[in-house]
């Protein structure tokens, strides 16, 4: 099996936010320091097997996190034309689901933004291959879900013994648990799959600018710190179980 179990040991760090005394970061270094990469068009399976071919997992549209993302993604929604653009329609890319969240439209089985393979402006996001071609970085044009996937942030309030507030920050693995009740029925995926623990960098290195507008440029070098310092400590628990086995000396 290229997947491993959802469950085994990981390694966390918990630090105070430099930015902010009232913030804790906790963070699973064991994913951070793993050797994931994205492999969208370099044997991505998808989500769902009976999905189009080259849609990795653009399947179900993606939800906006708050108006703030949903208006950030319009702005260069009006740069898309069609020859950049597939399914091209700037007025109706805009759906609900059946809870009511605003979420991009699902067309022909797939994200309306989802360039399907063989189509001339390239294949893949739209969105990620405006920025491919304007200079930008993609986590200023696609939706945030999108770009942080497969990392996930959470928030927790939590009250000490002595009663002081704070809130702690998780950043950790994007698992199939993180889509839901429906995450177990993914016919694949990747964040456990052997199959994309093929990086020659760790994540925390090859996905420094999404952590970095996460976490904050302080909170980011702090976590670049504890990083390296347990991937020097040899620890069990700093190798990803999906990782390659390292060599026997």
């Amino acid at each position: 099996m290229p997947e491993v179990p959802l469950d085994f040991p990981r390694a966390w760090v918990e630090f105070p936010d430099p930015a902010d005394p009232a913030q804790v970061f906790r963070c699973d270094l064991t994913w951070l320091t793993s050797r994931w990469t994205c492999i969208f068009g370099n044997g991505c399976k998808g989500i769902y097997a009976d999905q189009p071919e080259g849609i990795g997992c653009c399947t179900l549209g993606a939800h906006f996190s708050d108006k703030d993302d949903e208006k950030r993604v319009r702005k260069f929604v009006k740069e898309l034309t069609p020859e950049t653009w597939q399914h091209f329609d700037p007025k109706h890319w805009v759906e609900k689901d059946e809870d009511g969240d605003r979420k991009t439209r699902v067309v022909d089985g797939a994200c309306i933004f989802a360039n399907r393979p063989g189509f001339p402006g390239g294949e893949g996001c739209a969105l990620h291959g405006l920025a491919l071609r304007t200079g930008r970085h993609f986590i200023e044009t696609k939706p945030d879900v999108c770009w942080q996937l497969p990392i996930r942030r959470t928030y927790d309030h939590v009250t000490r013994p002595d009663e002081t507030e704070v809130l702690v920050v998780t950043i950790a693995e994007y698992d199939r648990r993180g889509w839901g009740p429906g995450g177990h029925d993914l016919d694949w995926y990747c964040s456990g799959n052997t199959e994309a623990h093929v990086a020659t960098e760790p994540v925390y290195v090859s996905n420094q600018a999404e952590l970095t507008e996460l976490l904050g440029p302080q909170a980011y070098a702090e976590l670049v710190t504890q990083c390296e310092a347990h991937l020097a400590s040899r620890s069990k628990l700093a190798l990803h179980p999906a990782d390659p086995k390292p060599r026997r000396r």
